[in-house]
């Protein structure tokens, strides 16, 4: 019973109260409340067939319904209806006119206000903000949360609002690729990059996913069930769908422009721009002025930052949904995670920058530098070899030999470094922009010198007993001629 139809009843069963537990007369209680007789006897009759509920007042058969032709107020709804969606003021004259031509009565404007206000708030979306706002607003959602660790695994990429500095020096937004756990909310794996998103990134990312942590406190780890992305070409490409069958994953990805149920990675980026980039230079939120001129972190020292912020705080912190923390609600299941037989297998899966190499008397060569491993390279001297790197780190080099692991090689010039390929990139390029320059400092040199010190071309002589012949004018003039 709404709530104002049983304060209706309860004032009623008052005014009878007196007659029915008192032994009062119906007539005198009616009078103190000032309530007629008939009405009261009324109400004494609808008490005792229906109780408490016979006491509220019925409500109209007709009500919410209005005496005008279906086919008026079909019009007045569908000129509401109409984008980029008139006023009621305009539909009320446009009805009020055709109302007159019709014979139907004409409706006034707060019936029409009222017809138009009791729209469906889902028809009115469809027909004026289009099919795609529909979905998004009323389609119905299965937002299934999974029942164990592991059991789906979501992937994402996001523009970072920061600017970091780039190895060529000038300022750059990062991009951060997330792999988070559905059931724990644990992020498993990420990695910052400069470019935009790839398949490589993406692999890169799932390497550290699935392999075993470093960091103590950071747990999570295991080949997942499913794999749920969107339809980006880095996630939907050839070598993922290859990745996923060797590894037996189950790969699931949203519809085209319809990135459903993935608020809960989407939420993860929110907290990262929220709570772990403001504290660090080149903060630069959406709709502030250019803050690229802030830049001060290199991109490493960028993704250290976020490997501190996901290993001692989100990791940890309780979350507002499960109301545990993410690694916690992870290490609670007490599974025992699957995990590949080993990280060169796993490299030999998800690495997919492979190139063809020939192994030479002093190693392997890659990107100008020499790679060397003398306990295993010196026997297969001549051979051709297959090699994988990291791009995140080219000090050291993975060689496989019929997609057999052979061993590590080493470059003894980066061995005790993290050097990626556009820090070395970069190094070739400054030092031939520097090389460049000494060869047109030089050149510009030599000539200034030679043009001073080089003695003037001697004039030949005129022939003795001839007069010199004047110069021809450069420009030849008519009255010459």
């Amino acid at each position: 019973m709404p709530e104002a139809a049983r304060a209706q009843a309860l004032h009623r069963w008052r005014v009878l109260r007196p007659h029915l537990h008192d032994g009062v007369p119906l007539p005198r209680a009616a009078g103190e409340a000032g309530v007629a007789l008939r009405t009261a006897q009324r109400w004494l009759t609808r008490y005792r067939a229906d109780g408490l509920a016979g006491l509220a007042r019925r409500a109209r058969a007709d009500r919410g319904t209005r005496r005008l032709p279906e086919q008026l107020r079909l019009l007045i709804e569908g000129l509401a209806l109409r984008p980029p969606g008139p006023s009621a003021a305009h539909v009320h004259r446009i009805v009020v006119d055709v109302a007159k031509h019709e014979g139907w009565p004409v409706p006034s404007y707060a019936t029409v206000y009222t017809i138009v206000r009791g729209i469906d708030p889902a028809m009115r979306t469809l027909a004026l903000d289009g099919d795609k706002r529909y979905r998004e607003v009323f389609d119905l959602i299965h937002r299934r949360e999974a029942d164990r660790p592991n059991e789906v695994w979501q992937a994402d990429h996001t523009q970072l609002d920061l600017w970091v500095i780039a190895p060529s020096g000038k300022p750059a937004r990062p991009w951060l690729t997330v792999i988070e756990d559905d059931h724990s909310r644990a992020i498993a794996g990420y990695a910052v990059n400069l470019g935009a998103p790839s398949a490589i990134q993406t692999a890169l990312a799932l390497r550290q996913a699935i392999w075993r942590k470093s960091e103590p406190g950071w747990h999570v780890c295991g080949i997942p069930d499913t794999f749920y992305t969107d339809h980006g070409s880095d996630f939907t490409s050839q070598h993922m769908e290859q990745v996923a069958a060797d590894l037996k994953i189950r790969l699931v990805f949203s519809q085209p422009g319809k990135p459903r149920g993935r608020g809960k990675i989407e939420r993860y980026f929110s907290t990262i721009n929220q709570m772990c980039l403001p504290t660090l230079p080149g903060y630069a939120p959406r709709g502030t002025k250019d803050r690229a001129g802030q830049a001060k972190l290199s991109l490493a020292e960028l993704d250290a930052a976020i490997g501190r912020f996901i290993v001692a705080e989100y990791n940890q912190r309780p979350h507002s949904e499960t109301g545990q923390p993410p690694q916690a609600r992870w290490d609670a299941a007490g599974f025992l995670p699957h995990l590949p037989d080993s990280v060169e297998q796993l490299d030999l899966l998800l690495l997919t920058i492979a190139k063809p190499r020939k192994v030479h008397p002093d190693g392997i060569h890659l990107f100008g530098l020499r790679y060397l491993d003398t306990s295993v390279l010196g026997e297969y001297v001549g051979e051709a070899v297959t090699i994988r790197y990291d791009p995140r780190d080219v000090a050291e080099i993975r060689v496989f030999h019929d997609e057999k692991f052979l061993c590590r090689a080493i470059c003894p010039e980066l061995a005790a470094q993290n050097i990626g390929i556009k820090e070395i990139s970069a190094a070739r390029n400054a030092r031939r922009r520097g090389l460049t320059h000494g060869l047109t400092e030089r050149a510009s040199v030599v000539d200034r010198l030679l043009a001073v010190h080089q003695p003037p071309e001697p004039v030949p002589a005129a022939p003795q007993g001839e007069p010199a012949r004047p110069t021809a004018p450069a420009l030849k003039l008519y009255r010459e001629d």
